[in-house]
């Protein structure tokens, strides 16, 4: 059997922690002089009270020699289910009125930045759930670059082992380099966002729902005050701050750390990031000669509306304008970005970027093999070998990617939901995207209409992407159990 101990332990920690973030909503909500602070601290309390039972009752004798491989894939997928479910509780005791699905269904939209929403007018919400919204998709942001900057390489997951940061000392004690780069990764990520709610801020919007929107940019979440959208009255000024902050969300921010370094050139050559710049150019471009060809909006609405439809799209974010009447080629081309994603080490999800480069690299090479077969042919990434155990990793993560797809996409299906809204809503949640086209998805609060039992398959295929698939994939097999 797997030793739980310490995986228990990182969870009682994880919900520590998430219980000290809903003591924020908390007290804001007791400066506004709103009753709705008992709420928090009845959930934070519950929440501190299973966290400090579980850190005491899985204490171990004598140094921390860390996680096995099956014990790290455990703590992966729990550190992320457990808390979603302790995450719903402000909004299933709150002023929302949610039910305990619709609660766990927010809850899961928030932590693994989705942006999916069962609430039609946000707005109205008191002012501490709003901001347990906003708190939740940044955190979240902060969930998913650890978990694909520290934890996913080690763990060879889909070919994430080209991004290994050396990051245990031996011995199996972490690093004092692995504590600065955490540390660092946050501090870059509160910095960005503070900067793009200053630009807000300055663009026109108000102190807080500038912060709010730029929790919403940055962690490519999408949970702002106005649901899915900017807001009534956003201006193209706020739109392009928005769009800007959910590009550098979808950068990796490796990068930024070596900007910290002042390794400004490594960037730039960085072929992820030109692709990730590049694909995002050309979709842009497609988006507004469709709509211009076929509305009576002038070339620079139609190509507004396009670039920010797949930035948003892309990043995963999912702020959306109005794409309930797109048909045809949009639907098409965003389903297709919302499945491909954002740069690896970012807080988009999706099958990322330098996995299709590899791919189409790989698959380049076999053409030349074929008509040179004695050559020596060579894989590279950012110019370096790749080995062959990360190209079969990345294949066998785009294959089993593309069957769970397909597979939800199915099994909503079954609940009655139309082919639009199964396809979107299973690459939505694969992906960790806020797509939602169709009828019932495709409007801000569309999902409060779906069966409870397609909203906890889009939850649990929420999770199942944010940690990138084998993670939960693994715990199925049997052989894991074992001895």
């Amino acid at each position: 059997m797997i030793g739980l101990r310490p995986v228990l332990h990182i969870v009682g920690w994880l919900l520590v922690a998430l219980a000290l973030v809903m003591a924020v909503p908390g007290m804001a909500d007791a400066a506004a002089g709103n009753g709705e602070w008992r709420m928090f601290a009845i959930s934070g309390g519950l929440t501190v009270f299973v966290g400090l039972a579980l850190v005491l009752g899985s204490r171990m004798p004598g140094p921390w020699m860390g996680l096995s491989a099956r014990q790290a894939f455990l703590a992966t997928a729990l550190g992320w289910l457990v808390p979603c479910g302790f995450a719903a509780l402000p909004f299933a005791f709150g002023d929302s009125h949610l039910s305990a699905m619709d609660s766990l269904f927010e809850a899961t939209c928030g932590l693994t930045t989705t942006g999916w929403t069962v609430l039609r007018h946000v707005h109205d919400l008191p002012s501490g759930l709003i901001l347990w919204r906003g708190l939740l998709q940044w955190v979240g942001g902060i969930g998913t670059l650890l978990t694909v900057v520290a934890v996913l390489p080690p763990l060879n997951v889909g070919g994430m082992q080209i991004f290994r940061i050396e990051m245990v000392a031996p011995g199996g004690r972490a690093s004092p380099r692995a504590t600065w780069i955490a540390g660092t990764l946050i501090a870059i990520y509160s910095g960005l966002t503070l900067t793009v709610a200053i630009l807000l801020w300055v663009a026109g919007l108000a102190p807080f729902p500038a912060l709010m929107q730029a929790m919403a940019s940055l962690s490519t979440g999408g949970f702002a005050i106005w649901g899915t959208v900017l807001g009534p009255r956003h201006r193209d000024t706020v739109e392009l701050v928005a769009a800007l902050g959910m590009v550098l969300g979808g950068l990796p921010f490796l990068a930024y750390l070596q900007l910290a370094q002042g390794r400004i050139g490594a960037i730039l050559r960085d072929g992820q990031v030109r692709w990730y710049l590049g694909i995002m150019v050309a979709a842009s471009a497609v988006m507004a000669a469709w709509l211009w060809s076929t509305s009576q909006r002038g070339f620079m609405a139609s190509a507004g509306d396009g670039a920010f439809a797949v930035v948003s799209t892309m990043t995963g974010t999912g702020f959306f304008t109005d794409t309930a009447r797109w048909r045809g080629l949009p639907e098409v081309l965003l389903i297709f970005l919302t499945l491909l994603g954002g740069c690896a080490g970012s807080t988009t999800g999706g099958i990322k970027i330098f996995r299709l480069r590899l791919l189409l690299t790989d698959a380049l090479m076999q053409m030349r093999r074929s008509l040179r077969p004695h050559a020596v042919l060579i894989t590279t990434f950012n110019r370096q070998t790749v080995p062959q155990e990360a190209l079969e990793s990345v294949m066998g993560y785009v294959y089993v990617f593309a069957l769970a797809f397909a597979a939800l996409a199915a099994a909503l299906g079954l609940f009655g939901l139309d082919f639009t809204t199964a396809l979107s809503g299973a690459a939505g949640a694969i992906s960790d995207s806020g797509l939602g086209l169709g009828t019932t998805i495709g409007d801000p609060g569309g999902f409060a209409a779906l069966p409870d039992g397609a909203k906890a398959l889009l939850a649990l295929g929420m999770v199942f992407g944010r940690v990138e698939v084998f993670p939960l994939l693994v715990l199925l097999v049997p052989g894991f159990w074992r001895r």
